[in-house]
């Protein structure tokens, strides 16, 4: 039961920021695009990639604080169910530019991020 409502409190705490930092992103860049779900992602899985191939790759993380910063923080701040419905959004609205555009850097830039952690973290 303590795991569920460590899960919880990351969660909690992770999808605030995700939704300080959104906001945050969108008044600085156009809200034609996502912007703001693109950092969250990016970072999101640049940081879930810190924690598991630094911290966790060295045993630095009891299993409590990984299943909080991992399964709690990471999963309620990165907004992959956002990214998805804004995507079809932009194809209901004939965006297809923009919809491939988000697809591809979500996918790209995630992807990448989690590498450079895993690379960073390397002894």
């Amino acid at each position: 039961m303590i795991n569920y409502l460590i899960v919880s409190l990351g969660a909690a705490i992770g999808g605030a920021l995700r939704y300080w930092l959104s906001g945050f992103v969108h008044k600085f860049l156009p809200a034609s695009f996502p912007y703001g779900t693109l950092s969250v992602n990016v970072l999101g899985s640049f940081l879930l990639g810190l924690i598991i191939f630094f911290l966790d790759s060295r045993q630095m993380l009891s299993h409590q604080m990984k299943i909080f910063l991992t399964i709690g923080f990471c999963g309620g701040f990165t907004t992959f169910s956002t990214f998805s419905f804004e995507t079809v959004n932009l194809l209901r609205h004939s965006e297809f530019f923009f919809a491939l555009l988000n697809i591809l850097l979500n996918v790209i830039l995630c992807l990448t991020a989690v590498y450079i952690a895993s690379l960073l973290s390397q002894k």
